[in-house]
């Protein structure tokens, strides 16, 4: 579990996270406290299908208000300035060429927490991030995948 090794974060996957939360406390929260007073407008309780699923909501944003404080609380950042374009490390993009089909791909190299691998932003703890992680342009890399073997040459690194 990501929680007992530390999340990492970028400044801005932090800013992401903090708006997040941001958002459950201050509206989410209060639109439930409104239906849950609503529901409790309809009469008995026991038999109250709306109240019961207000409730069921309320604690499903609760505890997400919960994780996602531990997250913000625990999370070890990484400074925009602190950034190295000398080697790939989280916050930064890489460029790498693939040395079986010659088609180029671009990675951003984020945190667990941050990783959509749907916008190349991949995580550090995945296999072709920390296959990655430490390369310095100009290397090429081998890379264990549950599907063999991949050789990316590092055509570049700049920050997120």
């Amino acid at each position: 579990m990501a929680d007992e090794k530390g999340v990492i974060l970028t400044e801005s996957g932090l800013k992401k996270l903090e708006e997040e939360l941001d958002y459950l406390v201050s509206v989410r929260r209060n639109e439930i406290s409104e239906q849950i007073a609503v529901a409790r407008g309809f009469g008995d309780l026991s038999e109250n299908a709306e109240y019961d699923e207000a409730k069921k909501e309320q604690a499903k944003v609760e505890n997400e208000i919960t994780r996602l404080q531990q997250t913000i609380r625990t999370a070890t950042v990484v400074a925009d300035d602190e950034i190295s374009t000398d080697r790939v490390n989280i916050g930064t993009v890489v460029s790498v060429k693939d040395l079986e089909d010659g088609e180029t791909y671009e990675y951003a190299i984020v945190g667990a927490n941050e990783a959509d691998p749907t916008e190349d932003r991949i995580s550090n703890e995945s296999p072709v991030g920390a296959g990655l992680i430490g390369a310095k342009k100009g290397q090429t890399v081998t890379i264990q995948i549950p599907a063999g073997e991949l050789k990316y040459k590092i055509l570049s690194i700049k920050k997120l």
